[in-house]
Order: structure tokens, then C-alpha cells, then sequence
């Protein structure tokens, strides 16, 4: 089988490897779509560490081609999203349901202490524990239920109810995905801040109150604090910079939340008062990966229709275009690029 391995810092090869073969427990899929993620992004440029040569890719969907001896529920042609986290199960974290966390996680293709090929391949290796069933759902839709359900992870960190106001900070994929969490639950107003044009209008499509252009205005806090009527709720940073996560705090209203989605350097600091964090009840809360029952509810989510995906999705591309994608996330070119391993 063909794969797109990346063999260095900053090197991508489309390589030919054994096609593998599924343990007793186990699905061979064969890829119909797998997104590319800014982790892949990281883990490409090397702020995320990785061991080479590996196949990346953890956003993926596709078609049951063979099952382990033990496998049950699944069977060959069946279509299927895949869930990238592999959780132990057994620690203190996988027990209380925090899938997330696991002391001994192993990701499919993506960053975590232990990683094993993922799906920027023509066929991957997935435990039957790892999938849900799409029925009839295309497979570029079906490999954003793992970013999807990262969104709802996020929304279930803060304390978000009907008609709370919210601010997103950042509109790529994954801030238009937010968007459309927040709206799902009756956060309102929802206001985008985005610097670029054509995702500042892809947000109002898919249903912000208002939209921002920080370069528009002299002081962005108060441009979307007038938007909201006043500090907001919930402000969330979903692009991974110190400044926007500053800003995303100084829009936050007393008493609320300041998610940080986006993913920092991780040499990045950030000072902050302890005084008005006591005084202003004011929280920052992280939001890591997904749990198990988030994936599948971001499924759910899909096949009832309740997120506009075809928007998030830029271009279809080969394995052997990968590092292209790459070159266009890092000039903020489109949203989400999405390889079909069998295009040519």
C-alpha cells in the first residue's frame, strides 16, 4: 500500500509499505478521507515531537476491509468514522471517564507519548473500540467527527447556557466548528473575530451574530464587547497565539470562562494577575483532545445533519500533496484540506 510517511523534520515521502494485518481485536480500514490537522502541522515542523518514519493523519474515515478473529458488531464494507485516541482503560483517568487523559494513551497518527501509524495511508489498523458506523455518510464529512467531537470536549469544559454571550477568537476550521457547538446549545450572542475576509464570511453563513476584523478596529476587546452588549460569557482563543488568549480574557465577563483551544507553543508563558483571577472569578480552562463519548455523539451530531461541514472543507488532495497542504496552512491559505489516499 502507498503512504504519505513523514520521514524527518519537514519532510513528507510517499512510501510503499506491507499492507497491514489486523490483530484478533482489530479492523483493517481502508481510508476513504483523513483531514489534515494543524497537529500534523506541529508535528511536521517539529514543535511537536515525533519519531520517524511515521505515518501521521488522525482525522479519518473509510471502509471495513478485513477483521481480527475476536472483532464482533463489525463486519467487511462497513463504512466507518475512526476515533485516533486509544485509551488504556485502566488507569484512574479511563475509569472516571476521562478517556482523554489516559496515563498510557496511544493516538492513531496523532501527538501523544506513544504514537502508531495513522491514516494518511490507503489502510489502517484501528481497535473495533475506535469506530463508530456512518452509514451512508460520505467519508470527507464522517473525518470531522474526531475535530468535532475535540469542539465538544471544549464546550463541556465551561459553563455555557442558553443565551450565554460568547466570543471566538480565530475562524478557521476549527473556530467555525466551535461557532456551531456554542449555537447548538442557545449561546447568544455568538460574536467571530477573524481577521481574514472569506472566513469572516463563512462564519455569519454558518450563523455568528457578528464578526470582527481586529485590523478594522483600534481596540478589538471593545469592538467585541460593544458586538456582545458587554463582556461575554465564554471567550474562547482558537488560534494558539499569547496575545489572542490575552485578548480572549479581556473580553470575558466577571464570573466566566476563558477557553483555551487553540494550541500554544509549548514554550509559550503567560502572565496573568492571581489578584483578578480571585477578585473577578474569572477562570482560564484548557480543552484537550476528546473522550470516547464525545466521538460519538460528534458522529451523531453529523449524521443528523446539525453541522455544516461542506463550508469547512477547502480541497481534496493526494498523498503526494501533503506537504502542499502544509506549505497553505502555514500562509493561512483555505480551511480544511482532506486527502483521499486513492486520488491521483
Amino acid at each position: 500500500m502507498n503512504t504519505s510517511t513523514l520521514t524527518d523534520v519537514g519532510s513528507v515521502e510517499v512510501r510503499e509499505r506491507d499492507r497491514p494485518v489486523p490483530a484478533d481485536n482489530e479492523l483493517l480500514v481502508q481510508v476513504g478521507a483523513c483531514g489534515v490537522c494543524m497537529t500534523d502541522y506541529h508535528m511536521y515542523h517539529g514543535s511537536f515531537a515525533a519519531e520517524t518514519p511515521l505515518v501521521l493523519g488522525h482525522e479519518s474515515a473509510g471502509t471495513v476491509a478485513e477483521v481480527g478473529e475476536d472483532v464482533t458488531g463489525y463486519e467487511t464494507g462497513d463504512r466507518v468514522a475512526i476515533n485516533p485516541t486509544i485509551p488504556c482503560n485502566a488507569c484512574t483517568y479511563c475509569k472516571r471517564g476521562e478517556t482523554h487523559l489516559c496515563e498510557n494513551n496511544t493516538s492513531i497518527g496523532g501527538a501523544a507519548d506513544s504514537v502508531i501509524d495513522g491514516a494518511f495511508a490507503e489502510y489502517v489498523r484501528v481497535p473495533q473500540t475506535n469506530v463508530e458506523a456512518i452509514g451512508d455518510m460520505s467519508f470527507e464529512r464522517a473525518a470531522l467527527a474526531e475535530p468535532l467531537a475535540c469542539c465538544l470536549h471544549g464546550l463541556d469544559q465551561v459553563d455555557c447556557d442558553p443565551g450565554d454571550s460568547v466570543a471566538i477568537i480565530g475562524a478557521g476550521p476549527i473556530g467555525l466548528l466551535l461557532l456551531q457547538v456554542f449555537r447548538s446549545v442557545g449561546a447568544a450572542p455568538v460574536i467571530v473575530s477573524e481577521l481574514d475576509e472569506t472566513r469572516r464570511e463563512i462564519a455569519s453563513e454558518l450563523g455568528a451574530d457578528a464578526v470582527i476584523d481586529p485590523e478594522d478596529t483600534d481596540d478589538p476587546v471593545t469592538a467585541i464587547q460593544t458586538a456582545a452588549g458587554g463582556p461575554v460569557d465564554v471567550g474562547v482563543e482558537a488560534i494558539g497565539l499569547v496575545p489572542t488568549i490575552e485578548q480572549a480574557n479581556a473580553v470575558t465577563a466577571k464570573g466566566g470562562s476563558t477557553l483555551i483551544f487553540g494550541v500554544p507553543d509549548q514554550d509559550d508563558t503567560l502572565e496573568i494577575s492571581p489578584f483578578d483571577v480571585f477578585f473577578d472569578e474569572v477562570g482560564y480552562q484548557g480543552s484537550y483532545s476528546l473522550t470516547t463519548e464525545d466521538f460519538e455523539r460528534a458522529v451523531i451530531l453529523l449524521e443528523n445533519g446539525r453541522i455544516e461541514a461542506d463550508p469547512l472543507i477547502t480541497d481534496r488532495i493526494s498523498l503526494e500533496d501533503l506537504p502542499t497542504a502544509f506549505d497553505r496552512m502555514e500562509n493561512g491559505d483555505g480551511l480544511k484540506h482532506v486527502v483521499i489516499p486513492d486520488s491521483k
